[in-house]
Formats: C-alpha cells, sequence, structure tokens
C-alpha cells in the first residue's frame, strides 16, 4: 500500500483566532475550508506541499459553535477536539496536535494496524462542499474521538468514493493556491517509539524521523517570516 503525509491538523479555539494566529507567526492568511456537519467543526487551509512531500496541506480546526449537529452526529468530535485538556491547552493559542496520512487502501491500512494490536477506528464517510464539488474522503476516528500516541499515530485518510477511480481528483491541494509556506520536515519523539516505528512501516509511512523521549510532534515549515517550527509538546 502507498501512504504518505496527507495533512498537518492544528486545532484553534475558534477559527477566527486561528487565521490570526496564522497571520502573526507564519506571515500568510489561510485560503478557505469548510464545516464538517457531522463533527461540528470548520477549517480553513494553506497548501504546504514539496516535491517530497506533494500531498501535503495545513489544516487549521474549531468547533462551530454556530453549528447545529445531526441527531445521529458522532457523540465525540475528531482529533480529541471534546478532551479538557486539549480545549484548556488551545485557549491561549492554537497547537499543532496532529497530522493524517492519505492511504490508496484505508481498509489494508486499518488491518495492519491491528496486527499491531492498534486499533485506529472505522473508517467513516465524510464529506464537505468545496469551490470544486463536493468532497468526499474515507477517514479513522476512534468512537472516542482518540488521536492515540499523543496525537503521533497518523489518521488514515482515503480520498474520493471508495470505488471511484482518480480518488485523489478532488483532493484539497488541487485547489490550493501556493502559500509560500512549505513542510520541510515533520519528526517525533515518544516514550514507545518503538511502536511508532512498527505502526508507521506496517502502514507503508516512510520519512518521518522517530526517536525515544517525551512526547512531541515537530513540524519544520519554511515561511514568509523565515524557518518554524510548530510543536505539539506532549499534548
Amino acid at each position: 500500500m502507498k501512504t504518505q503525509i496527507d495533512h498537518l491538523v492544528v486545532v484553534a479555539k475558534t477559527l477566527e483566532l486561528g487565521v490570526q494566529w496564522c497571520e502573526a507567526t507564519m506571515g500568510i492568511t489561510p485560503g478557505p475550508g469548510g464545516e464538517h456537519a457531522q463533527y461540528g467543526t470548520h477549517n480553513r487551509l494553506f497548501k504546504v506541499a514539496t516535491p517530497a512531500n506533494p500531498l501535503a496541506y495545513l489544516e487549521i480546526i474549531a468547533i462551530n459553535s454556530a453549528a447545529a449537529r445531526p441527531a445521529n452526529a458522532p457523540s465525540k468530535r475528531w482529533f480529541d477536539m471534546d478532551d479538557a485538556l486539549l480545549q484548556a491547552t488551545v485557549a491561549n493559542e492554537p497547537r499543532l496536535v496532529h497530522f493524517v496520512a492519505n492511504t490508496d487502501s484505508i481498509q489494508a491500512a486499518r488491518i495492519a494496524l491491528k496486527a499491531q494490536g492498534i486499533d485506529r477506528g472505522p473508517a467513516v464517510h465524510a464529506s464537505r462542499h468545496s469551490r470544486r464539488g463536493l468532497l468526499q474522503w474515507q477517514i479513522t476516528v476512534r468512537d472516542d474521538g482518540q488521536r492515540l500516541f499523543n496525537g503521533a499515530l497518523p489518521s488514515l485518510i482515503q480520498w474520493g468514493k471508495p470505488d471511484e477511480a482518480e480518488a485523489l481528483r478532488l483532493h484539497p491541494r488541487n485547489s490550493l493556491p501556493r502559500s509560500g509556506v512549505t513542510l520541510q520536515s515533520i519528526a517525533v519523539t515518544h516514550p514507545t517509539a518503538d511502536k511508532l516505528l512498527a505502526a508507521y512501516a506496517a502502514i507503508g509511512l516512510t520519512g518521518i524521523a522517530v526517536e525515544t523521549g517525551a512526547a512531541n510532534l515537530t513540524a519544520t515549515l519554511h515561511t514568509p517570516k523565515g524557518v518554524i517550527k510548530l510543536e505539539s509538546l506532549g499534548i
């Protein structure tokens, strides 16, 4: 199976605060995103792709307090966004908390992780409207909403309908202009680094430095304001 970095996840208390943080920290205004009705969230996006990570973009996501979630909505939002500690952390400043990996076989990747004793969660069908049409994808979301490994084990995503050829045709990267920001690297430290390395290998994810240490996810970006590092700092 082919697996690569899809996008970075930065959680903000509100989307407005996330935009302000992005402008102050990186010197750019993120592009438009959309709303996720089933999770009561909305986002803004910008491209950070490079030849090494051709799909990569950054998502600033926040709970949409004005949204009315449907009656059949999951009890927990994705990316631990209902977690009290995470909410308290991002109350002061948006924080890199996770990343998502694109795979061409989400079910095979889920099975590979289960063989490692890891339940990444079911592949949930999701969608949102965009300027280029309806974006549809499958993404692994646990019933408890947990990210696992302090956010260092990526959620899995597969774009397009399950039976759609050219599934990446409506990938967000196709509608995002160059932002002036590029992803230079992702690095992880974690007390159970060996388990993370085995999980990455099981799904075919490479190019991420992993070392034993205190839990942290670091993304190094080249921006109009110079090279910056976003860190999860164990959240």
